[in-house]
């Protein structure tokens, strides 16, 4: 009996310790908190040195960027590609949505900013810049935001180790929709933030989007829903059908009688 008790224990021992490790956060990565409100009360200041907190940009959905400007790697062909999808899509920046993107290294300055602004909006906003928004902040600061959205780097050296990806939130500033990599495919990037939208009324165009579409937390994209679209047809299909059955019965009647 003891033998099977401490097998037992063995086991459960076994299961917890797994529960446990699967918990633990990564170190350099996303944990998506989808539905948490960011803290909008944080102060940054802007590409023009002027502090500003969350709360007074995000009005509208927003797409959020993490980097550092003077990263050797990631954050450049990061921006490339938020400026990429900007000019491919059908919404207009700084009307239907804006673009917030945030240094993590508190030793970026305003002028670091402003130069990365000028930069990438040249390139790829020449007509919308003040829908583009280039912030930096003190450690503290940085921290809370990066925490809040779930983004976790590492400090090596001067430089860092960190994920690469955008995150949409909603006008209230709810997380939305997390989409991975360094580019982005305009159907993805146009349903993330229609999703953010949800908050406020949607036009039909935008509904029949959400309705055919869905995300795909595998494949970490936007698919086409065939089982919703085949759902719908069945049914519409076997509701004419029951339309004929009842006009055939009344013409049935009609003519026996």
């Amino acid at each position: 009996m003891i033998r099977y008790v401490s097998i037992f224990a063995l086991i459960l021992n076994v299961f917890v310790c797994r529960g446990q490790t699967t918990m633990v956060e990564p170190e350099v990565g996303i944990v998506e908190h989808l539905n948490d409100t960011i803290p909008l009360h944080l102060k940054f200041v802007n590409e023009n040195s002027d502090t500003v907190t969350l709360g007074d940009i995000v009005d509208k959905p927003t797409i959020f960027s993490f980097v550092y400007f003077d990263c050797p790697g990631l954050c450049s062909p990061l921006l490339e590609g938020v400026g990429d999808v900007i000019k491919k899509t059908d919404l207009i920046l700084g009307k239907d949505y804006q673009v917030v993107t945030i240094s993590f290294n508190f030793r970026d300055t305003p002028e670091k900013a402003r130069e990365k602004k000028q930069t990438f909006t040249e390139r790829y906003a020449k007509d919308h810049k003040e829908g583009w928004h280039f912030l930096t902040s003190d450690s503290l600061t940085l921290f809370k935001v990066t925490n809040a959205f779930g983004y976790k780097v590492k400090a090596v050296g001067f430089d860092f180790v960190h994920p690469s990806a955008i995150i949409a939130v909603s006008p209230h500033g709810k997380i939305t929709r997390y989409l991975y990599g360094i580019s982005y495919l305009p159907l993805d990037f146009k349903m993330a933030l229609i999703e953010a939208q949800n908050e406020e009324a949607r036009p039909a165009g935008q509904k029949i989007l959400l309705y055919c579409f869905a995300y795909d937390p595998a494949g970490k994209r936007y698919v086409f829903d065939v089982l919703k679209i085949s759902g719908t047809l069945l049914v519409f299909v076997l509701l004419l059908f029951v339309i004929w059955l009842w006009r055939y019965s009344r013409r049935k009647k009609s003519i026996n009688s």
